[in-house]
């Protein structure tokens, strides 16, 4: 599993652990065919390093990034669905 240690993860491993995409090279294919969307802005690059608080929106769909570090867990991410 994938640690988060400075409350970052990177686009494509949010999309993997989110199970939008099943690999890392069908998130690639997704980010740059602009099919992704972070705070309302086309985002191409699989790189982009989102925080807390950042809001994916793909196919319709947003995601609100809430990244939970604890001693105890590796990670934790949830994600809530926001009204279009």
């Amino acid at each position: 599993m994938k640690k988060i240690r400075d409350n970052t993860i990177k686009l494509n491993q949010f999309l993997k652990l989110m199970g939008i995409v099943p690999t890392g090279g069908q998130a690639k294919l997704m980010i740059q065919g602009g099919n992704v969307q972070v705070n309302g802005m086309l985002e191409t690059r699989r790189g982009r390093l989102l925080v807390p608080g950042d809001k994916v929106t793909i196919e319709g769909q947003t995601l609100e990034v809430n990244l939970n570090n604890n001693e105890d867990q590796d990670v934790v991410i949830d994600f809530t669905e926001q009204p279009e």
